[in-house]
């Protein structure tokens, strides 16, 4: 009894956001081509992916990937193909690159130049404001001589 629900539980999950009559007729090429929906975003809903989405671009795309799937080519020449089409934003996990790498690292490194530049100046500002120049020095004399 358990293991039936547990299959029922199954069967409704891989149902996701898809028409069955869209399904590719091979069970392992449709595994894969659901391993990849999970990868690629909707561009539309933005923060899903497309297995999740139910806009019409995200059916287009699993479309797509369905047609790329079946015609055998790797995940990776799926996974090119649509970045060639639609740019890296594509991918919910994008590669590793040096465009990628500048884009996440660019704010730590403003934080580390800001944060410098702001303890130097109150270092700078600390000294500056507790030592006397000998001509101040003379000044304050003078002007505390005068009363």
């Amino acid at each position: 009894m358990r293991s039936s629900l547990i299959a029922l539980a199954a069967l409704t999950l891989t149902a996701g956001a898809s028409d069955p009559s869209e399904r590719l007729p091979d069970p392992g090429q449709e595994a894969r081509a659901r391993t990849l929906f999970k990868e690629v975003r909707c561009l539309v809903c933005q923060n899903e992916s497309i297995d999740d989405s139910e806009a019409q671009l995200a059916s287009d795309l699993r479309r797509i990937v369905r047609e790329q799937v079946k015609a055998g080519r790797s995940d990776a020449e799926i996974r090119a193909f649509l970045v060639a089409r639609y740019g890296e934003f594509v991918l919910l996990k994008p590669r590793f690159s040096a465009g990628n790498a500048a884009l996440w690292l660019t704010p730590l490194g403003v934080l580390l130049v800001g944060g410098g530049l702001m303890i130097g100046l109150l270092r700078r500002r600390a000294t500056s404001e507790t030592e006397l120049s000998q001509e101040e020095e003379a000044r304050v004399k003078r002007l505390l001589e005068g009363d």
